[in-house]
């Protein structure tokens, strides 16, 4: 009979495209994601994948069962969920993920509330700006800045974060108020990453300010904060830190 968690592995080496990347997201050994496919095959007497130098690939009999591996995966899920649905305890382990700046900011003060009713509950807070995968279990919650695309989650959109631009008095004195009208010339700025949890700011600041100097990327709002405290140019911050500064941060009218 075939053993459908066989599937799970089938289906990282497809996505993955590599035993080793398979394995870490499984967290198996790679013999043990080998010896899995291996089984798998020979239950359907069928090579699934073949090795190229680019990595796996699959074979047209791998091509072919993809779809309804994947529906398996999708169904076990869902299994998965509706008799976890069913304990109605407030207790256990929750694994959360979210960037720092949320995770740090505004879920553990709600974390707090949480444990003083719900003593039971033990919390595990990743705060990583990678996307831990829910279908795998490896986060049971996500907060995130960006809409979530997958057909097994359950999505609901809880709040809004308002932003701001800001700069440091000392800055400010020594390269003059921005002139937005102007494209900012002779200004630097502090931006995010492309690909970051929220790279569309990245992209408003400098469109707002074409003319001016990107000083430092990064992808840590942390970071983008040090560093506008510090003068090295005009930043877009959440203004629950920005505001937070105080007289350090001057809050800018945008265009």
């Amino acid at each position: 009979m075939l053993d459908w968690d066989d599937l799970r592995f089938f289906l990282a080496i497809a996505r993955l495209r590599s035993l080793s990347a398979a394995a870490r997201e499984l967290r198996v050994t790679q013999s043990t994601v080998g010896r899995r496919l291996a089984s798998l095959e020979s239950a359907l007497g069928s090579r699934l994948l073949h090795r190229t130098p680019e990595g796996y690939v699959p074979t047209l009999a791998g091509e072919a069962i993809i779809g309804q591996a994947e529906r398996v995966e999708a169904e076990v899920r869902a299994v998965e969920r509706t008799v976890g649905g069913r304990d109605a305890q407030l207790e256990g382990v929750v694994r959360v993920t979210a960037v720092d700046t949320l995770a740090s900011h505004v879920l553990v003060p709600c974390f707090a509330a949480l444990q003083a009713g719900s003593p039971e509950v033990a919390l595990e807070l990743v705060a990583d700006v990678r996307h831990l995968s829910l279908s795998m279990r490896e986060a049971d919650i996500a907060v995130r800045l960006a809409p979530f695309e997958g057909h097994d989650l359950v999505v609901r959109r809880i709040g809004a974060l308002a932003y701001g631009l800001y700069a440091s008095p000392a800055y400010l004195e020594r390269y003059g108020e921005p002139d937005f009208a102007a494209g900012c010339a002779g200004h630097r700025l502090v931006t995010g990453l492309d690909g970051a949890s929220a790279p569309q700011l990245a992209g408003w600041l400098t469109e707002i300010a074409p003319r001016a100097t990107v000083a430092l990327r990064t992808d840590s709002p942390e970071a983008q904060l040090q560093a506008s405290l510090r003068g090295a140019g005009i930043a877009s911050l959440a203004r629950l830190r920005g505001d937070s500064a105080g007289a350090q941060l001057r809050r800018l009218a945008p265009p």
